[in-house]
């Protein structure tokens, strides 16, 4: 039986039929599990604005800057492969943001908290600093 209102449970059907959880060991460790993902996909898009900065050619901003990604691109192959890496980075970041939203919408109320929880660890961690002058596009509404 699939809920349609959250509810407050250690039992819970998360993703596949097969991922089941029983019992207060197996409950908590898929919320942490859905909270390492949702740090995870915080991580990724950091990544894909920094490599969409670095394909664009423009500066980093000051708080975000690193030495290493800073060097000039050489050529039309090189954009290539940074467009190559952007679409790839979009695709699973998307793919990933996908998953997070419908294990919201398995409607427990636990998971809902650890991926919200997640989320904002993540962005306060990766996200939180020189993006406020970047307009980046977003593969997911819980970006």
């Amino acid at each position: 039986m699939m809920h349609m209102t959250f509810y407050w449970s250690k039992k819970v059907t998360l993703l596949i039929d097969s991922w089941r959880t029983k019992d207060w060991t197996e409950y908590l460790l898929t919320l942490l599990a859905c909270l390492i993902v949702s740090v995870f996909y915080q991580i990724l898009e950091n990544r894909r604005i920094r490599l969409k900065l670095i394909g664009a050619g423009k500066p980093f901003p000051s708080e975000i800057e690193t030495p290493l990604l800073r060097r000039k691109l050489a050529g039309n192959s090189a954009k290539l492969g940074v467009k190559v890496a952007g679409a790839f980075l979009f695709g699973l970041s998307s793919a990933i943001g996908y998953l997070l939203m419908l294990a919201v919408m398995s409607f427990n109320g636990g998971v809902f908290v650890a991926i919200v929880v997640g989320l904002a660890i993540g962005y306060f961690l990766f996200r939180n600093e020189g993006e406020n002058s970047l307009i980046v596009d977003t593969s997911c509404a819980c970006a």
